[in-house]
């Protein structure tokens, strides 16, 4: 049987990130928003059906659909171990010393028999254009590639206007998602270019330990 190699490029469907964007090969947007985590099991039963109940209530107030997700890694701590060193060479305390040659041990064979897990909390928020705006933007991209023809200043400023109003719609959604979190004091803060990078490389490399870590901003 034949075997056909694809370039991995074509076997994802993102086909650039941009301004906290995710745009999607099929003309769909996507944004994502960290939201912090409680413990929930620490609440007192008042707290926990009022969480129970917002949350509810949140998500009956949505008008669009969306998809909230765990991503579990495995954390890297050989460069908090390496800061740690160095903390104790500079350290002149021979008692503070040794407390740390024995804190650096307790680590260490911690790490070794358990896994150090981190764990983020997202919200995706998708924005497709309508039927009659897919329709629009192929019809376009159709002007676009007859005879290969430069498209007019016309048709660029349509093409561009159309995206605009996407991303507008885009951004309403999330700012809605983060305003109900916030009501249920919830912290969540969308993602930027570099962070989704960093999110999307560990996702397609679960091999590998994270890199770094995503922080919601105060």
């Amino acid at each position: 049987m034949a075997q056909t190699n694809l370039p991995t490029q074509n076997l994802i469907e993102i086909k650039k990130i941009k301004d906290g964007v995710v745009y999607l090969k099929d003309g769909g947007l996507i944004q994502l928003i960290m939201v912090n985590g409680i413990n929930f099991d620490l609440k007192s039963e008042e707290e926990q059906n009022a969480i129970i109940g917002g949350f509810q209530k949140f998500l009956n107030s949505l008008d669009f659909r969306t998809q909230f997700f765990i991503h579990s890694r495995k954390v890297n701590i050989q460069k908090y171990l390496e800061n740690i060193a160095e903390r104790k060479k500079s350290e002149t305390n021979e008692l503070l010393k040794i407390q740390i040659d024995e804190y650096l041990n307790f680590i260490k064979s911690f790490v070794e028999q358990n896994a150090i897990i981190s764990k983020s909390f997202f919200v995706v928020v998708p924005y497709n254009p309508t039927p009659e705006a897919a329709a629009t933007a192929s019809g376009l991209m159709g002007m676009f590639k007859f005879g290969n023809r430069k498209p007019s200043k016309t048709e660029e400023q349509t093409a561009s206007a159309k995206i605009q109003g996407d991303l507008e719609q885009l951004r309403n959604r999330s700012e809605g998602i983060i305003a109900g979190l916030e009501q249920m004091e919830l912290r969540a803060a969308p993602l930027e270019d570099d962070e989704l990078t960093e999110l999307f490389y560990n996702l397609y490399n679960p091999q590998l330990t994270e890199k770094k870590n995503i922080n919601i901003p105060s």
